[in-house]
């Protein structure tokens, strides 16, 4: 029986003179169709082999999965998804997005010749991290900045370039982990530098940092407890006594503030945290951030503060292993630029526009989206709920958010989930109490009709 069925398979040739094959030969390539026919042939045979298969799909079968097959394989790994899960900065999805109003700065630098590390007015070779200086020192005060590529690198780099064999005190309350088990007493070692930990980790003093100096000492580092929270029984020492104690014993002082922000965001609901700039006046000597979080902009690890500390790291030999490219110094510039006024940055940075969002105006697109659905076979009601800031910034604060709300007579909350991950732009979702949740602080406007699209087809 098997040895029939498989003689009844059309040659790949004979597949390959079908006019619809022709025309997916002209639209994508010969080398991807052929070989999404000889895929979809060999998984026939072995199904016939394992007798899961007692008839040959016809010819229209055949092309309608090779077609299916050369598409599914012609997307890039790496695509445009829908948020809408109430998490801003997802850090599966990216984290921040871009500002529209920036994208012509990162066209004109990508895909033109750039001063990149040119001096045009010296008519000689140039920094690659001057063109960030003067915005720096706009918006924090800082004498100087160096960019590397993520956060954990510019702690990195900063210790290895500062305090190489030296000891450097840091809170046991701040041993922070974040995500991918990277760990700061990890990175302290691997700069070169040995991590002393002082109080405990509910409580740390200043006597506690006193105490752990000796000769050996080389700084004293704070590092925000972005991911998590320890709340009851408390205690901390701030930027200001960190900074004056180094100062007193001749060390450098570090803040690995990790989200970064330079906007104060609890006028719209979440705790106060310092901006970079208040870190900066409190005296600490070096502040290390993440570009791509609270900032708004592209992934990098910017480092600002004093010039005498940041002209030793650019000599550094780990800088040239750890630094940026054109496009990210673009966008991070043109980002930086919008807040030198605040309201076209909480109207232009998507990040900054997701947090500021009042409840009305949240309610307003959720009655719009219900509106633009409101002819599919979907029972849809409007409620409030919690979204959250996501990517290791303000552990467990929640901002309040307006859902729109589906439930389906004949598909389950978990299926329509699946099948919406399956569509041409994949939809991100939540469910609570099995019904399809879609968070308007995420969701924006322009992306309630591939919504609607989506769910049509997912609902045939």
């Amino acid at each position: 029986m098997s040895k029939q069925l498989l003689s009844q398979i059309p040659a790949i040739n004979k597949i390959l003179l079908l006019d619809e094959v022709k025309s997916l030969i002209q639209e994508y390539s010969e080398v991807a169709v052929k070989s999404a026919i000889k895929n979809y042939i060999d998984e026939i045979k072995q199904e016939i082999l394992n007798e899961e298969l007692h008839e040959v799909p016809s010819l229209e079968k055949i092309v309608e999965v090779v077609s299916q097959i050369v598409k599914s394989e012609d997307n890039n790994s790496l695509r445009r998804v829908i948020n809408a899960t109430g998490t801003i900065l997802h850090t599966n999805l990216g984290r921040s997005l871009l500002s529209q109003k920036i994208k012509e700065n990162i066209e004109s630098v990508a895909f033109n010749y750039s001063n990149l590390e040119f001096d045009i007015d010296n008519k000689k070779r140039g920094s690659r991290y001057v063109h960030l200086i003067d915005i720096i020192k706009k918006l924090t005060g800082a004498e100087d900045v160096l960019v590397v590529n993520n956060n954990a690198a510019a702690v990195l780099l900063t210790l290895n370039t500062l305090v190489k064999d030296k000891e450097i005190v840091v809170s046991r309350g701040e041993l922070v982990e974040i995500g991918g088990a990277f760990r700061i007493p990890e990175i302290i070692k691997l700069s070169g530098g040995t991590p002393v930990e002082v109080g405990t980790t509910n409580k740390t003093h200043l006597k506690d940092y006193e105490n752990a100096i000796t000769d050996n000492t080389g700084a004293l580092l704070k590092v925000h407890t972005s991911n998590y929270k320890i709340v009851g029984f408390t205690k901390e020492v701030s930027n200001e006594e960190i900074s004056y104690l180094a100062r007193e014993n001749e060390l450098v002082s570090i803040n690995d503030l990790g989200s970064g922000q330079f906007v104060d965001f609890s006028k719209y609901g979440l705790p106060y945290e310092p901006t970079v700039k208040e870190v900066l006046e409190s005296g600490i000597d070096i502040v290390t951030f993440s570009g791509d979080k609270l900032l708004g902009g592209p992934q990098a690890g910017i480092i600002v503060g004093k010039k005498e500390y940041i002209e030793q790291m650019k000599k550094n030999q780990l800088t040239r292993a750890l630094r940026v490219d054109k496009m990210t110094l673009a966008a991070l510039e043109a980002t930086l630029k919008l807040y030198l006024d605040e309201k076209e940055a909480l109207e232009h940075i998507p990040t900054l526009h997701m947090i500021s969002l009042s409840k009305e105006r949240l309610f307003a697109k959720a009655e719009v989206l219900k509106t633009r659905l409101s002819d599919l076979d979907f029972k849809i009601t409007v409620a409030e709920d919690k979204a959250e800031v996501g990517g290791g910034s303000y552990p467990a604060s929640y901002l309040e958010s307006v859902v729109v709300k589906l439930e389906h007579p004949r598909l389950s909350a978990t299926d329509i989930e699946r099948r919406l991950l399956e569509v041409e732009i994949p939809i991100i979702t939540r469910i609570k109490d099995n019904e399809l949740i879609f968070d308007t602080r995420t969701l924006r406007t322009r992306e309630f009709d591939l919504v609607k699209q989506a769910l049509i087809e997912v609902a045939k």
